[in-house]
């Protein structure tokens, strides 16, 4: 979005409200009589922040209620998600874990689950429980890029997330980095990796490696990692934080992690993320995103709720509050972001990346996981 020219801050948010609610329209939400997006932002020079409103929002006399299981992190999604249900009226009732551990709960309660709506923090966890979801209208999933939703209709992506090499930026520079992942089995990095290998996001890249580059080569990748020593942490911050004060040299993260702590910490912090030049799994860009279950006894709201979340404003949210990429055009960007064109991406789509229990089961075989 183009930076305007206003002088008053006011003024700015109205616009945004009326985009909003265009971009509402245009979904086909004008039947559900939310007049205005729950979030105002306005564009700064260093990004994005909330500012207050009292905006009246008209709601339905008995808007109903919404269960989530969230496999997002309620400190980055939870904002969103209450102003969603402030502006609608809803009750959503959400339930937060490990994208893994709710794929699992879904499976045990079957069609007895009171799930709705599955968030699921990538697409391995959505692709885990795909046979338990429906299929999504088509005014919801072409509204995000193709790479970016189910090939079979079953979920859409919400926003983008990067997979990179967080290092240390005192000892090292891009040039000392290898051309691509595989790189990293080199034995001159033994001893200064981390890596995650609990983690979702972690998983997902391995399932872009199997994809892309084959079980063979990637069970290679992992037991030369395996034989570098590196330290193990349970997510991506401490692997951050553990790259800036030089107890590792490089983590494999998200790329959003790192400008949480150039936020908070200035631009002296001393860690930096790295796209590898060749591409490859390492420079995957996966999805959050989210599907309806089949037995899901409140579907309409379920449906409100995904399109909320591709609204201009919700959009804006994570592009601005947690410095993800957006699925929708037109959204602004924070200015610190590699722009997505200039990332070298796996030719690879969110349906090749859902095959998490093949993924586990390697992590297994080779002792990376117990």
């Amino acid at each position: 979005m183009t930076k305007p020219v206003l002088s008053e801050p006011c003024i700015w948010a109205t616009v945004v409200i009326i985009i909003s609610l265009i971009g509402f329209l245009m979904t086909g939400c004008a039947r559900e009589a939310v007049n205005a997006p729950p979030v105002e932002v306005v564009v700064e020079e260093e990004g994005l922040r909330e500012v207050p409103r009292d905006t009246a929002v008209e709601r339905d006399a008995d808007p109903g209620n919404l269960v989530v299981y969230s496999g997002r992190s309620e400190t980055l999604v939870d904002n969103i998600i209450r102003q969603f249900a402030d502006a609608t009226g809803i009750n959503v009732d959400v339930r937060y874990a490990n994208t893994g551990q709710l794929a699992a709960t879904l499976l045990e309660e079957g069609s007895n689950s009171p799930a709705d709506l599955f968030f699921a923090q990538d697409p391995g966890g959505l692709g885990a429980v795909e046979s338990m979801l429906t299929a999504l209208p088509s005014e919801i999933l072409e509204q995000v890029p193709e790479w970016a939703r189910s090939p079979d209709s079953k979920w859409v992506g919400i926003s983008g997330r990067a997979r990179t090499v967080v290092y240390n930026s005192e000892n090292l520079s891009e040039a000392d980095l290898p051309e691509d992942m595989f790189g990293f089995t080199d034995p001159k990095w033994s001893g200064r990796i981390g890596w995650a290998p609990t983690n979702a996001s972690f998983q997902t890249m391995v399932t872009a490696m199997r994809s892309g580059w084959g079980e063979t080569r990637t069970r290679e990748w992992l037991e030369g990692v395996q034989a570098n020593n590196p330290k193990v942490y349970t997510k991506n911050t401490p692997q951050v934080a553990a790259a800036a004060s030089g107890e590792i040299d490089v983590g494999f993260v998200n790329h959003y992690y790192l400008f949480r702590f150039l936020a908070e910490e200035g631009e002296n912090f001393p860690a930096r993320n790295y796209h590898p030049r060749a591409g490859g799994p390492g420079s995957i860009v996966m999805v959050s995103g989210a599907g309806i279950l089949s037995s899901a006894e409140n579907e309409a709201n379920a449906e409100r709720f995904l399109r909320f979340m591709l609204s201009p404003v919700a959009q804006q949210y994570f592009a601005g509050q947690t410095f993800e990429y957006p699925l929708v055009e037109g959204v602004r960007t924070q200015h610190v972001l590699v722009a997505l064109d200039d990332i070298v991406k796996p030719a690879l789509t969110a349906g090749d990346l859902t095959d998490l229990a093949g993924t586990q089961a390697l992590l297994q075989d080779t002792g990376v996981l117990p």
